[in-house]
């Protein structure tokens, strides 16, 4: 009998300006392309796939379908915790399932939840301060310049090359866009000026880092500011006109890459995440690297020209994208000991 798997996601669609919503609000949901290469790959080791739409109607079709595990990807619909939305019906239907929990997914949202967490387990990451308006008063221990960011969102949304401000007109000038335009409190985070990184990660327990990837922003378009922004991430970096801008594996000293994946190991186990996620990095300006967020639902985007990291990381450690996702599901079905329902596990690559 095939192990009956649901693949939940939310369906990437294009904002038509009607609805009033900010430009990059469906920007972490996923393409037709995406869900079909997943459900793709779970059929070749004979799962048989249900695609659900992580909707209103997402409960009442679970609760009906019952399935033996769910392959989440859905990022939420609306709420600072929207992540956590199809694992907490999960967890409620007990109805087991790939990836995070809800608290992870939640915390992880929250980029100053994330840094508290992360702190008290002396894990290094940015300084930083929440601004609920413009004219919260810029706290003493900050020190210009800053990163200014919607608190929680994810996919560089929010983002933006005017998001480095130099100085409090700026800062004040960029909070009042994230204020009103994602309805929801700012971060301003010092910025780090040295190079930026992001690690994925599989399994439980010590988890396999996969191979560093860099993200060369020396390479972005003359006159941007030194960040992956909304624009490097959706505008100027597209499958039609590639950025080269990223290496995998990352080239630099074995020490500094022994820390990165310390760090990120670290932060992966402290922040309880499960299966599968990717950790972006930075080094401050003593080379020192600093943990800038988890992404326990990282992008997971077939075509090697979108530069989907996680799936790039996979690619430079001899993965196939199919045996990306197998190993994904294999993993939550070791977490539940129902890895023997896999009849044809040719895919997956033991960890």
């Amino acid at each position: 009998m095939s192990l009956r798997v649901a693949l939940t996601y939310n369906l990437k669609i294009r904002a038509t300006g009607d609805e009033k919503l900010p430009e990059d609000y469906y920007a972490e949901f996923d393409e037709e392309e995406t869900i079909d290469a997943i459900a793709t790959a779970l059929i070749k080791i004979g799962c048989r796939v249900t695609k659900i739409e992580a909707d209103k109607k997402a409960y009442g079709k679970l609760q009906r379908l019952r399935p033996d595990i769910v392959f989440n990807i859905a990022e939420g619909l609306r709420g600072e915790s929207r992540e956590a939305q199809i694992p907490a019906i999960l967890e409620l239907l007990g109805i087991p399932y790939t990836g995070s929990g809800p608290s992870t997914l939640a915390m992880s949202l929250n980029k100053a939840l994330t840094h508290q967490i992360l702190a008290a387990n002396r894990v290094p990451s940015p300084l930083y301060q929440i601004f609920t308006s413009p004219d919260t008063k810029v706290e003493r221990r900050l020190r210009f310049p800053l990163v200014v960011k919607p608190l929680a969102e994810g996919s560089s949304k929010g983002v933006r090359s005017s998001s480095l401000v130099r100085d409090a007109e700026s800062l004040r000038r960029q909070v009042s866009w994230v204020t009103t335009t994602y309805r929801q409190a700012a971060i301003a985070e010092e910025f780090l000026p040295g190079r930026e990184f992001t690690v994925g990660l599989i399994g439980n327990g010590e988890p396999t880092v996969l191979p560093i990837v860099e993200i060369q922003l020396d390479r972005l378009p003359k006159g941007s500011s030194p960040l992956y922004s909304y624009e490097a991430k959706w505008i100027w970096d597209t499958p039609e006109k590639p950025l080269d801008m990223f290496t995998c594996p990352a080239q630099i000293p074995d020490e500094l890459e022994k820390d990165i994946r310390r760090i990120a190991a670290k932060a992966f186990k402290i922040l309880r995440c499960r299966d599968v996620c990717r950790i972006d990095v930075r080094l401050d300006d003593d080379g020192k690297p600093h943990i800038l967020e988890a992404n326990p639902l990282p992008g997971m985007i077939p075509d090697p020209a979108a530069h989907s990291c996680l799936p790039e990381a996979a690619r430079a450690a001899g993965y196939t994208f199919d045996q990306l996702v197998c190993t994904i599901l294999w993993q939550a079905l070791k977490r539940y000991d129902l890895q023997q329902l896999v009849k044809d596990p040719s895919l997956v690559k033991v960890l």
